[in-house]
């Protein structure tokens, strides 16, 4: 069997798994309704098919399974065919552990494949190179996986962000999905959230980093029934990282001055040698959010999340050392445009305030070199109306990347 026909077994049997599901959900709606309504003759998709089904692909040899999935990973580099690599873990178990085994994380492939793909630190050498769409009316931002937004709209949405204007602050709601940024949701990933002047900002992470011993912030004591919150779905907020903005007071013209600690990633990570904190799952993991098996009957239960205050995060988390800090690449003043200007290698070419590069702010007792300083880890700017680039690359990930770029679409008018 050529490996292409086996790609298009995999996509049939996806598309086969989701029309029974979609019919069982129509059976249950038949049911609930009342004896005088007359359900449609239909042939019952018995479960004993699609056990026999997937029976036949997890009997697979291990080394003949591995052989396909391997094929397949290097086969498919780019969305949306490798959405295929997805598919294969979607198989069955045994598929799914040999999937995750064969995919590497961004750091060592350069690619985005699983949902937490985009919680791992980029490539060291070339970076991920993404792009956000700004909708003014519903006011969410969009991170897609490419260079530009393509003609046909078929780019890979990787995360949404939504701002929700309070009395004292602004927060953006980031989610896996464009449609749902409730907190109660397994899609939601984080949020960024910004003090009254718009200068300084907090990211909260949905899962503590690397299994660290972290201060969980929210406003008060909550309790969470289970109906509203699935026990599988971290219902928390932990704050890894802080972004602050100098205050503008001379009202002087120049771009913005940002200054970013964060908090989960240390220092010797960019150093010779070192490594940044790399999760390899969700807190829960999404296999058991996709497993067809219902979940315990019988009374429901109730989780109580209890916290302290809300306060600004101070010094590196337990267990991680000094904290990585980020700070703005000096720009240079243009004579002949009149204005500041920064090498963005093409990725940008509108000039705006929110345009930015942040490098590493290390110290001499650091043990990273002169080219190592130099070097972009995060690039945004605009490229037209509502369309902006987001670069980014190793030791940040794609969720901490994107959660900088919003604190620069929110208001600053003393910074400006």
């Amino acid at each position: 069997m050529s490996l292409r026909s086996i790609v298009r077994e995999l996509r049939e049997m996806r598309d086969g798994i989701g029309s029974m599901s979609r019919r069982r959900g129509e059976r249950k709606i038949w049911h609930r309704k009342t004896r005088s309504h007359i359900a449609p003759d239909q042939a019952p998709a018995t479960s004993s098919e699609s056990i026999q089904q997937q029976g036949r692909w997890s009997n697979l040899p291990p080394e003949l399974l591995l052989d396909i999935i391997r094929r397949v990973e290097e086969s498919e580099t780019s969305w949306p065919a490798r959405a295929v690599v997805v598919c294969c873990a979607s198989v069955c178990k045994s598929w799914r552990v040999i999937t995750r085994e064969i995919v590497k994380t961004p750091e060592q492939c350069g690619r985005l494949t699983f949902p937490i793909s985009l919680k791992q630190p980029g490539p060291r050498e070339s970076p991920i190179q993404c792009f956000i769409k700004r909708d003014r009316a519903t006011s969410t931002y969009c991170l897609y996986y490419g260079l530009v937004p393509s003609e046909d709209e078929s780019d890979k949405l990787l995360l949404a962000a939504k701002k929700i204007r309070r009395a004292t602050s602004t927060d953006f709601v980031i989610s896996l999905v464009a449609d749902d940024f409730s907190r109660a949701s397994s899609t939601y990933v984080g949020k960024l959230r910004s003090n009254f002047l718009g200068t300084k900002f907090t990211i909260y992470d949905s899962q503590p980093p690397c299994e660290a011993m972290v201060q969980l912030n929210s406003r008060s004591s909550r309790r969470f029934h289970s109906k509203q919150v699935s026990p599988r779905v971290p219902a928390c907020n932990y704050s890894v990282g802080t972004i602050s903005y100098e205050l503008n007071v001379l009202r002087t013209r120049g771009p913005r001055r940002m200054h970013c600690v964060m908090n989960s990633i240390p220092v010797s990570s960019i150093e010779e040698g070192g490594n940044a904190p790399t999760p390899t799952s969700f807190p829960h993991s999404f296999d058991e959010l996709l497993s067809p098996l219902p979940g315990p009957k019988g009374k429901d239960s109730i989780t109580d999340f209890s916290s302290t205050s809300l306060s600004e995060p101070r010094g590196s988390i337990p267990g991680l050392g000094e904290p990585l800090v980020l700070k703005n690449k000096a720009p240079r003043w243009h004579e002949q445009l009149q204005c500041w200007c920064l090498n963005f290698r093409g990725r940008v070419t509108v000039a705006s305030v929110k345009n930015f590069q942040l490098v590493a702010s290390v110290g001499p007792s650091h043990n990273v070199s002169a080219a190592e300083q130099e070097k972009v880890i995060l690039q945004f700017g605009k490229i037209g109306k509502d369309i902006f680039t987001m670069d980014y690359r190793y030791p940040l990930s794609a969720f901490q990347a994107f959660a900088v770029c919003l604190s620069s679409f929110d208001t600053k008018p003393a910074c400006e």
